[in-house]
């Protein structure tokens, strides 16, 4: 089913019957091999993933754990969860050491692992107290200037215990670079095996995937909502497409848009209160605006032409749409009260699927180059605009909420995979594994 594009956006297709309001790109007949990394892919458990990382030229800071106390004492090995979060950063490296267990309390000798090359030492311990509570603690040394970096100690929930160690990753990542990690976060995906389709809520790094729901029929555009407590997906159960939002905690679900002809491309206003989505009231697909309480649709965008795959800024006071009014589909932005729409994209023919990063700099979309649809990203302030990936059946942009790593979908050695790569294009990691047609990521928000 790859590469994907947008059939209701090309010109010869525009306003047909076949198409008319229908803003999920189908398939080409025809597969162009994917280059990509060189990246071999096991044969994997369905669902679970395994994480290679590439760059060029890429610099790696050297780190080493020693093995926490007491992590005999809990089945998760929280100490190796917490390595491997840092080596998917692409910006760290594990030193494979040997050492007795050091915990957060520990005044280890730093000489020893300066002499072998070691910038940074992680101590801890789990830690199991009489009430049956767990938590799980750790020091950061910096092993080069000798100085104790400080840490803190993280519940362990029976619901998700590799989540503590997620949140200590995503402390030592901050500590070491000053950004926020995102480790702890989730991400949701859809997959296609035979006739089932599923949409997933998974760790960021593809363990611990649930399937949020089950279906024969089509699931597409899953969108997080700013609190990370609901996704919005498109669900083609009733034969056509149709909006719901899903409580990820309780698995209930609402209905939010299934108006008169096609109902897709939900994407929430940074509060959380609205959605805008496409909706073919008017006969064409156009840019809408819902609310929770159920007041009728606020049509946002006024065309004769197809606009769909809205998004919102930051801010919440511009919106982003693809749109073929020039010809071609291209990146427009306007004011969410409404008015005129100025076009965003020049470079490229077809441009589409934007993502906004939180911090407002970057754009992130997929433009085809030839014959090849690969992630871009443009600095809204310069209008630069650079290709992040060489691979050619691109999908799904979305930022990770620290604004500096993406997630998308592509197909690489004849398979698909989920991909993480950096604004800067400069990490590429490789999330392999899921059987099937794997597609649609949403990067979730910070928890």
């Amino acid at each position: 089913m790859r590469p994907k594009q947008h059939a209701d956006l090309e010109p010869s297709h525009a306003g047909t019957t076949e198409t008319k309001g229908f803003d999920r790109r189908q398939a080409l007949k025809s597969l162009v091999a994917a280059g990509g990394l060189g990246l071999g892919i096991p044969g994997l458990a369905h669902a679970q993933f395994r994480v290679d990382v590439a760059g060029i030229g890429l610099t790696q800071r050297p780190f080493a754990i020693a093995p926490f106390r007491g992590r005999s004492s809990h089945p998760t090995a929280f100490d190796d969860v917490v390595s491997a979060d840092l080596e998917r950063s692409g910006l760290f490296r594990a030193v494979p050491v040997t050492s007795d267990p050091l915990d957060e309390s520990s005044l280890p000798d730093l000489a020893p692992w300066r002499a072998r090359g070691i910038d940074a030492l992680i101590t801890g311990s789990v830690n199991r107290a009489a009430n049956g509570r767990v938590d799980v603690r750790y020091r950061l040394w910096d092993v080069v200037a000798g100085e104790d970096l400080g840490g803190v100690s993280v519940p362990v929930t029976t619901e998700s215990p590799r989540l503590a160690a997620h949140q200590v990753a995503d402390s030592i990542f901050e500590k070491l670079t000053g950004i926020r990690g995102v480790f702890s976060t989730r991400i949701a995906y859809v997959t296609q095996t035979g006739q089932k389709h599923q949409l997933w809520v998974a760790d960021a790094d593809g363990e611990g995937a649930q399937p949020a729901l089950t279906s024969p029929e089509p699931i597409v555009s899953p969108v997080w909502s700013p609190d990370g407590s609901e996704l919005a997906y498109v669900s083609f159960e009733s034969r056509k497409p149709v909006i719901y939002v899903h409580t990820v905690a309780t698995g209930k679900r609402r209905l939010m848009a299934n108006f008169k002809g096609s109902n897709s491309a939900p994407a929430w206003s940074p509060d959380g209160e609205k959605v805008v989505a496409t909706l073919t009231l008017s006969g064409s697909s156009q840019v809408y605006l819902l609310s929770k309480d159920g007041t009728p649709p606020k049509r946002i965008t006024s065309s004769r032409s197809i606009d769909t795959e809205p998004c919102f800024s930051p801010d919440g006071g511009q919106l982003y749409f693809v749109s073929n009014r020039g010809g071609s589909p291209q990146i427009y932005r306007m004011p969410v009260s409404g008015g005129g729409a100025s076009r965003v994209t020049f470079k490229g023919s077809y441009n589409t699927s934007p993502s906004l990063s939180a911090d407002g700099r970057y754009m992130a979309y997929i433009s085809r180059v030839e014959s090849a649809y690969r992630v871009h990203v443009m600095d809204l302030a310069s209008g630069e605009v650079r290709a992040l990936t060489d691979t050619e059946a691109d999908e799904s942009p979305s930022f990770a909420a620290n604004s500096q790593m993406l997630i998308y979908a592509t197909r690489l050695n004849g398979r698909d995979a989920l991909m993480t790569v950096s604004s800067d294009g400069n990490i590429r990691t490789r999330l392999a594994g899921a059987v099937g047609d794997i597609r649609e990521p949403d990067w979730g928000p910070f928890r």
